[in-house]
């Protein structure tokens, strides 16, 4: 038994819950998966997966190998692209994870011209605001929009997204136009709130216009952790929003959200992509972030630059 070949069978059979569309696309019959991966439990004498004529999951302790597996799959594809001619042609799988509605609306958008450059690099990208364990989860990047706070990763800020406020017509119909941020707290008005993922509770925004500073937290009826849901709720007049330009752009266009307060200033949100700091920048990893930060520079372009910091391990911010 091949010790790579045997885990590799198994990894797949993990990710895809099938022998068969494992065998797929490891280009091996089914009968030879099978093979592989009993050879594997029967050298490991702990059975790794369970079968049923439905479907196939693994075990806890399955589940638990799986976890090593994948992280030593990652370390020998880095080691051999690294260290080979093949160092030129990118390959292998990233893992990454960034915001739902940057995901929706530009990443997987720009994904054919990526995938055009790097046709071996093959991406599993989640679409999440949520706080990502990324050595737990074996993700190798998190795209994140907020103040970097945590030390224990290393993060480069890729753009600066502008903010703007916003409500649809019907809010404004019912509620009016209110005549100063601060009136948001008031009874007459609502916001929509933005959950933090890391404390549950509701973001606020800081707002200036001349020599008058404030910070607006708002009433609401209802509060979201997910930046697709809150737009929605925004769009469907349940309160006012604090949005960045290029989720906005298309709504305002079409009259479904109507600009507010459009003399105040708002500082522009920072996006940062982050990774652990001994996490290996393999050649994928490093053509994604260049890659992402070509792509802001054409949408929200870093005001001003500044060196690498650390960030927060996920959404701990507005939504992105």
């Amino acid at each position: 038994m091949d010790r790579f070949d045997a885990m590799l069978a198994f990894a797949r059979v993990v990710e895809t819950r099938s022998f068969t569309k494992a065998a797929e696309t490891l280009h091996l019959s089914r009968a030879s998966v099978t093979q592989l991966v009993q050879q594997l439990e029967a050298r490991l004498r702990v059975r790794l997966l369970n079968r049923t004529t439905r479907r196939v999951h693994a075990t806890a302790d399955g589940a638990a190998y799986y976890e090593r597996v994948v992280r030593l799959l990652a370390d020998m594809d880095d080691a051999e692209t690294s260290l080979s001619a093949a160092a030129t042609v990118p390959r292998g799988r990233l893992r990454v994870d960034v915001p739902s509605p940057l995901a929706r609306m530009l990443l997987v958008p720009a994904l054919p011209d990526f995938h055009a450059r790097y046709p071996e690099i093959q991406i599993h990208m989640g679409a999440s605001d949520r706080m990502v364990d990324l050595l737990g989860e074996n993700v190798d990047c998190v795209v994140r929009g907020g103040v970097p706070t945590d030390p224990s990763l290393v993060a480069r800020r890729v753009g600066d997204l502008p903010l703007g406020v916003y409500a649809a017509p019907a809010y404004l119909a019912r509620h009016g136009m209110p005549p100063h941020p601060m009136a948001l707290q008031e009874a007459g008005h609502r916001i929509v709130g933005y959950l933090r993922s890391r404390t549950g509770t509701i973001f606020p925004y800081a707002m200036r216009r001349g020599a008058e500073s404030i910070e607006v937290h708002g009433r609401y009826v209802v509060a979201l952790d997910d930046g697709n849901a809150y737009l929605a709720a925004g769009l469907a007049g349940m309160g006012i929003l604090w949005l960045p330009d290029y989720m906005a752009r298309g709504h305002r266009d079409r009259g479904e959200l109507v600009p507010l307060f459009e003399d105040w200033a708002i500082d522009p949100m920072p996006l940062y992509i982050a990774f652990p700091p001994n996490r290996h920048v393999s050649t994928k990893l490093r053509v994604f972030i260049d890659w992402v930060v070509e792509l802001m520079a054409q949408h929200a372009p870093v005001a001003v630059r500044g060196a690498s910091r650390a960030m927060p391990a996920a959404g701990d911010t507005a939504t992105s």
